[in-house]
C-alpha cells in the first residue's frame, strides 16, 4: 500500500512540475543585459528587446544605456571591476581587442561567414579569433537635399556629376543663385577631427596596410603635411566649403542641431554629417525623404581615389562576455545575435526601427532610410573608402581643437599641418 501511495504521490508531483513548466512557473529567467553606447537609439533598442522578450521564453533581454560622458571601454571595465560585467557589451572598434582576455570566443557561430567584406577586421584577433559581432555599419560625406539641388541645376540633379573641388564650389554657387544657401559646416570637435580630416588619411591608400603605414610615417615625424597630396587637396575643399557656409561670419557658433533644421527645411542644400543623422533630419524634413551622399572631392582630378567614395565601416561591435556570465546566459546572448541577423522581424526592428545599416548579407529588408540607401549604393557599387575607426581617442578633442581654430581663421594652413604633425609625433 505504500508503495502505491508514493507511486501516486510522484505521479501528482511529475504531473504538478509539467503543469506549471507549461504555465512558464517552474523555469528560471535567463537575464541578458546590453550595454548600450549608441545613445540615439536606446529607446529604438528598448523596444527590440520588448519584442524580443514577448516571443522568446525563458529569457529576459535588458538594454542599459551608457552614461553620458563616459566612453564605452570606461563603462564596461567599471563594470567588469563591479563583477556585474554586462552579457553583451557595445563597443567602439578600437576598444574591441582590449577585451580579448574577457570576450567570448564568437568563431563558430552563423553570422561569421554571412558577415559583409572587412566587417570583422577589427574584431578577428591575430589568431583568426572572432570576438566581436558587427553590429552598425555608418558612412558620412556631403549630404545633399534633392530638391533643393533639382531647383539649383534647373532639372535632375545627378550626384554622379559632383567628381572634384571644382564641381562642387560651382555646385555651391548655383544654390545660392537659386536662393538657398550652399552648406552648413557643423564645427564640432568630433566631426572635424573624427570625420572630415580623417579623409585626408583614408585616401593615402586603398589599402589598410598602406593606411598603417603612413601612420607609423606620421608618428616618426616622417610626413609632411605642407607638400602631402591628400591632405592639400582635402583642404582645398574645405577652403571652399568654409567661403560658401552659411555660418561663416561666426563659423564656431553653430550646433549639432542647426545642421538637420536647416538641410531638412531646405534653408541649405548641403551638410557634412553622416547617415546617423537621419531622425534629426526626418524630424524638420520637407523634402519627402529626397537625401543622399556626395563624396568630399580631393582634387581637381575625377580619377583619383577618393573623389568617387565615400568612407564607410563598421562603428560599434557587439561582444558577448566569457567571464562572468553563465553557460546559459552566453547561450541567450548568442541567440539573441543571430536573432537579430536572421529572423525577419528582427532584421525589419534593425533596419527600420533603429536605422542601422546592418554587416550581413543575409539581411534582405530594405531601409527607409534615405541616407542609409544612399550608403548601400557605394557599398555595392564597391565606392567605398575605410572609416578611420582606429584613430587615438584624444585624437577628436586634440586635433578637432585644430581644425575649430583653422575654421575660424586663427591659425594656418601651414599652422594646422604643423599642430596634426606635433599630435602625431608625440605619440611615439
Amino acid at each position: 500500500m505504500k508503495k502505491v501511495r508514493l507511486l501516486t504521490l510522484t505521479l501528482c508531483l511529475m504531473l504538478m512540475f509539467s503543469l506549471l513548466s507549461t504555465l512558464g512557473f517552474a523555469r528560471a529567467t535567463v537575464d541578458v543585459t546590453v550595454l548600450n553606447s549608441k545613445g540615439e537609439i536606446q529607446t529604438q533598442l528598448e523596444e527590440i528587446a520588448k519584442y524580443y522578450n514577448r516571443v522568446t521564453s525563458g529569457v529576459k533581454v535588458e538594454i542599459v544605456p551608457c552614461p553620458v560622458g563616459q566612453s564605452p571601454f570606461e563603462r564596461t571595465m567599471a563594470m567588469y571591476s563591479a563583477g556585474n560585467a554586462p552579457t553583451i557589451s557595445m563597443l567602439d572598434p578600437a576598444d574591441v581587442v582590449r577585451f580579448q582576455d574577457k570576450a567570448l570566443d564568437l568563431t563558430a557561430e552563423k553570422w561569421v561567414k554571412d558577415a559583409i567584406e572587412r566587417s570583422l577586421d577589427r574584431s578577428t584577433l591575430p589568431n583568426g579569433r572572432v570576438i566581436g559581432f558587427p553590429f552598425t555599419v555608418e558612412g558620412y560625406g556631403l549630404i545633399y537635399n534633392k530638391p533643393i539641388l533639382d531647383k539649383a541645376v534647373g532639372g535632375k540633379f545627378d550626384p554622379m556629376s559632383i567628381r572634384t573641388t571644382a564641381d562642387l564650389e560651382a555646385l555651391f554657387k548655383k544654390i545660392e543663385s537659386s536662393g538657398a544657401g550652399a552648406l552648413v559646416i557643423s564645427p564640432m570637435d568630433w566631426s572635424l577631427a573624427g570625420h572630415f580630416l580623417p579623409v585626408s588619411y583614408t585616401t593615402q591608400s586603398s589599402s589598410s596596410s598602406g593606411i598603417n603605414d603612413y601612420f607609423s610615417k606620421l608618428r616618426d615625424g616622417k610626413i609632411n603635411l605642407a607638400t602631402n597630396k591628400q591632405f592639400i587637396g582635402l583642404m582645398d575643399t574645405f577652403d571652399v566649403m568654409k567661403k560658401y557656409n552659411v555660418d561663416k561670419n561666426d563659423p564656431l557658433s553653430g550646433t549639432y542641431d542647426r545642421g538637420p533644421e536647416l538641410l531638412g527645411q531646405g534653408e541649405v542644400g548641403i551638410w557634412f554629417m553622416g547617415n546617423w543623422a537621419w531622425p534629426n533630419i526626418n524630424e524638420f524634413d520637407t523634402a519627402n525623404g529626397q537625401y543622399g551622399f556626395l563624396p568630399v572631392p580631393i582634387s581637381n582630378n575625377p580619377n583619383d581615389y577618393g573623389n568617387s567614395q565615400i568612407p564607410v565601416g563598421v562603428t560599434k561591435y557587439f561582444i558577448v562576455d566569457g567571464e562572468q556570465s553563465s553557460t546559459a546566459e552566453q547561450k541567450a546572448a548568442k541567440d539573441f545575435l543571430n536573432w537579430l541577423v536572421y529572423d525577419k522581424k528582427g532584421q525589419e526592428y534593425v533596419v527600420n526601427q533603429a536605422n542601422v545599416i546592418p554587416a550581413f548579407k543575409k539581411v534582405t529588408v530594405e531601409p527607409k532610410d534615405p541616407l542609409a540607401k544612399s550608403i548601400l549604393e557605394y557599398v555595392r557599387d564597391g565606392k567605398t573608402l575605410e572609416f578611420m575607426t582606429q584613430l587615438p581617442a584624444d585624437h577628436w578633442s586634440v586635433v578637432g581643437a585644430s581644425m575649430q581654430k583653422y575654421l575660424a581663421g586663427a591659425i594656418s594652413r601651414n599652422g594646422l599641418a604643423a599642430e596634426i604633425e606635433r599630435y602625431w609625433s608625440n605619440l611615439r
